[in-house]
């Protein structure tokens, strides 16, 4: 009996433990920063005081802070990764290791304290680690005041001064950041040059510089009155005092905090309709200005196709800076190189937009998942841009395909589980992240349809702003949505690399019924997935046979509705063979293929089609 009470006691605690950890949580942090500036040295001092919430079920022991700028300093990992690495990233190759000491970057720690009490804390690389003298527990605040100096590197990859386009000051991950601790412990990665993951709070920032320079970046500029330099209201007076501006910036509810400045800065604003106001901040060089005045109109529209085929955008401004050393997306806004064509401009803007949504709103872990942000931006960036710009393009992710497919056949793909930083090619990290994570929701979309993928995608929107979805969260919607279940999908494409590869390998007149045609398919791939077959016949009409995954547990709509569709049996994955009986002599058919919606991603598409043989009549001699 005692036996019994106890175990029941122990399985109420543990059923409760786990349904403790089974609860979203997330942490929080509220930021305040004062920073001078010293654009001639390119240097800068700062104070910091964060409050940090404890919201998870565990006693916290130890911090950790994000120190970015010390990765441009020869011989950081940063530094030997892309000396090492077969494919190094062209912008950065060996020149970290070149810069001389007034070149690099670094941010040193000079005072830190624990709710008022000095703590121990050591630099590696770019991670701070913090011992606390006392615990955090869960459900409490701490309060931790720091000092801190920082140098800012000779632009390299992102951040930097005096980029290949003249612009002074792109100060991106430029500040001791609270690393992100979550369900799965502490991420407190060392900067190799991937993505971030930050904890979601608000920001209040002050810098102090030259009153030359102009500043674009994260959050609402607080004081306009005291700058001018474009945020003023119209009519207003601006009073400037002194040879340094203050500028003070407040950021809601975002997970990162970034700036840039040039003395030269052309700001321009516009202000959408029931949206938010667009700033555009690009150097005032005669060859670029007509192109960034003419972007103002497609961001407008871009920002509009993003509202409605994802969610509102939630805050009351985005900034496109030209600055960093391509594209990159931050809180609230963007910065990008400027001196490109058109086209290019736009389609550049078009990305980064998006990942206002899918990382900065939606905000996954890019380390371990960089296809969920940046697989999905180039998906909606893509359709977005084909409309904005009216290529009318009938495949408009054709060149997503072709991408994936090169890998998938190349020798050298990982799954897109692996963590960012250890991919063995550059190569294989891009084309896995950007373009097999589009070719992910295509994918979804030919298995639900297309209707519900639009739904998913809207309610993974609803449902996980402001917070840090995982892949089974995403997963977990779709299979809501259409009601299949989709385990092996997820699976299959995103932690193995198998692939997909169908065929049509016999097509016979049925034995004993010369009305019946048999189709042989073949599942080559070790990827499964439903299949559509579409029939035209000699007397023009058309008609499609949909076969369903057994494992799928359900069926998605007609994708042509104005073609008659058949559903036949299941297709169970184990068996790599299936035959699709016609109701047709074969003589009556002209034509039999796998997908003509390009929508299936199979790696070998020659084998996918079959074609009546004509018997030519010879000519007479």
């Amino acid at each position: 009996m005692y036996k019994t009470i106890v175990f029941t006691i122990l399985f109420g605690v543990l059923c409760a433990s786990a349904q403790q950890h089974s609860s979203y949580w997330q942490q929080h942090v509220n930021y305040t920063m004062d920073v001078d500036m010293n654009v001639k040295k390119y240097q800068y001092s700062g104070t910091q005081q964060l409050e940090y919430t404890n919201n998870s079920p565990d006693t916290l022991h130890r911090v950790f802070y994000h120190l970015y700028f010390n990765a441009f300093q020869p011989g950081s990992e940063m530094d030997i990764r892309s000396q090492s690495i077969q494919d190094p990233d062209p912008r950065v190759q060996n020149r970290i290791a070149q810069l001389s000491p007034n070149e690099i970057g670094y941010i040193k720690v000079i005072q830190l304290t624990h709710n008022g009490n000095t703590v121990k804390h050591n630099t590696e690389g770019t991670v701070l680690e913090v011992t606390l003298n006392t615990p955090i527990a869960p459900g409490t605040k701490a309060n931790f005041d720091m000092k801190f100096e920082g140098q800012v590197p000779v632009q390299v990859r992102r951040s930097g001064r005096n980029n290949a386009e003249g612009v002074a000051l792109s100060m991106t991950q430029w500040y001791p950041k609270m690393a992100e601790y979550d369900f799965e412990g502490w991420h407190a990665d060392p900067y190799i040059a991937r993505e971030f993951h930050g904890v979601w709070g608000n920001y209040d920032v002050t810098i102090h510089i030259d009153k030359k320079y102009t500043i674009g970046g994260s959050g609402y500029l607080q004081n306009p009155q005291e700058i001018g330099h474009g945020y003023e209201a119209p009519g207003t007076k601006v009073k400037q005092k002194g040879k340094k501006l203050s500028w003070h910036f407040k950021a809601p509810d975002v997970h990162d905090f970034a700036w840039a400045a040039d003395p030269e800065y052309i700001h321009d604003t516009v202000h959408i309709s029931n949206g938010p106001v667009l700033h555009f901040l690009y150097k005032n060089k005669k060859e670029i200005i007509d192109s960034w005045k003419e972007l103002q109109k497609k961001a407008v529209a871009l920002m509009h196709y993003y509202s409605v085929n994802i969610g509102m955008y939630p805050y009351e401004q985005y900034s496109i800076i030209q600055g960093g050393d391509g594209g990159m997306e931050y809180a609230m806004c963007t910065l990008i190189t400027g001196e490109r064509s058109f086209d290019s401009l736009v389609g550049v803007t078009a990305h980064e937009m998006a990942h206002a949504w899918f990382q900065h709103i939606l905000a996954t872990n890019e380390s371990k998942h960089p296809w969920m942000d940046e697989g999905f931006t180039t998906y909606i960036s893509t359709l977005a841009m084909n409309e904005v710009l009216k290529q009318n393009k009938k495949y408009p992710l054709s060149d997503s395909y072709a991408s994936y497919q090169q890998l998938a056949t190349s020798g050298i793909e990982q799954p897109q589980c692996t963590h960012a930083d250890r991919y063995h090619y550059n190569t294989a990290y891009n084309v896995s992240a950007y373009s097999k994570g589009s070719v992910f929701l295509v994918e979804l979309g030919y298995i639900i349809g297309e209707e519900n993928l639009a739904t998913t995608l809207k309610k993974y929107y609803d449902l996980w702003k402001f917070k840090h979805p995982t892949p089974n969260d995403f997963k977990r919607i779709a299979e809501k949505v259409s009601g299949m279940h989709l385990d092996w999908f997820l699976t299959d494409w995103t932690q193995t690399t198998n692939s997909i590869d169908y065929a049509i390998k016999e097509v016979t007149a049925k034995e004993n019924n010369s009305n019946t045609t048999s189709v042989t398919l073949e599942r080559i791939g070790q990827m499964p997935m439903p299949i559509d077959v579409y029939v035209s016949y000699t007397d023009g009409t058309q008609e499609s046979f949909y076969i369903p995954l057994r494992m799928m547990r359900g069926e998605k709509e007609n994708p042509i509705p104005e073609i008659k569709r058949t559903v036949v049996p299941k297709w169970a994955w184990a068996n790599p063979i299936y035959t699709l009986e016609i109701a047709q002599p074969k003589e009556k058919i002209k034509t039999i293929t796998i997908d003509i919606t390009n929508a299936l991603a199979d790696i070998d598409k020659k084998n996918n089609s079959y074609t009546k043989q004509t018997t030519s009549t010879p000519n007479p001699e």
